[in-house]
């Protein structure tokens, strides 16, 4: 059609790098450590941001970017309102996929596993740190839900605003955290002619196993 962009003719040689076996580590996190660390001294914009991927009980898949808040050999923590659609989601089913989408260093990382809430405590100390617009903005946001107008949320937030003013935001019943527990980790770093490396780490029987991918 006129006037619309040619996507076929959009293309990009990727040659920035590569990834070999003996760069790879015991586990995924460590590597995952560094790829974050060259993102962040990269510049790349919100090198935390996420794809998280969710399935509804009719099996439909919904995805929307989170923040990655926190990492350790346990897991992958993002935090939201859990009353929210991918809380529903993961509530009903918590196999879900995580997407970090580093463009401009060409690569990514692909994160399989399993979600589970995080302990009220954890959700409590990072919730106390937020900004406190952020944590007004938990309580006056019913996130997902039908709303009349972008009016009538903003008179939720300065209800909420009034409730708490001259004191502490505690954190919402309904807000908190997910830790995505792994069972395969997938490191992509883009190549020349479409021959990309693609490591993937495996959890068998409690210990990571490393195979190369076709790309």
């Amino acid at each position: 059609m006129s006037g619309h962009l040619d996507l076929a003719a959009l293309r990009e040689e990727y040659a920035r790098g590569g990834l070999d076996l003996p760069e790879a580590t015991d586990e995924p996190y460590a590597l995952f450590s560094r790829w974050l660390a060259e993102a962040v001294a990269a510049g790349v914009h919100e090198p935390n941001a996420i794809v998280l991927s969710t399935v509804s009980s009719e099996g439909q898949p919904s995805s929307r970017m989170v923040l990655l808040k926190a990492y350790d050999a346990d897991g992958f923590v993002f935090y939201t309102n859990q009353a929210s659609r991918k809380g529903g989601e993961l509530s009903a089913n918590p196999r879900c996929s995580l997407l970090v989408p580093w463009h401009p260093l060409e690569r990514q990382v692909r994160v399989e596993g399993t979600a589970e809430a995080v302990d009220a405590a954890e959700a409590d100390a990072y919730f106390a740190q937020r900004p406190r617009g952020a944590q007004v903005g938990a309580w006056a946001s019913g996130q997902s839900q039908v709303v009349a107008s972008r009016a009538a949320l903003a008179q939720a937030y300065a209800e909420a605003e009034e409730r708490f003013e001259g004191g502490p935001v505690p954190r919402p019943p309904h807000w908190g955290g997910y830790r995505v527990r792994p069972h395969a980790v997938e490191f992509w770093q883009g190549r020349p002619g479409r021959m990309h490396d693609r490591l993937r780490y495996d959890l068998v029987d409690g210990a990571w196993s490393l195979v190369r991918l076709a790309p």
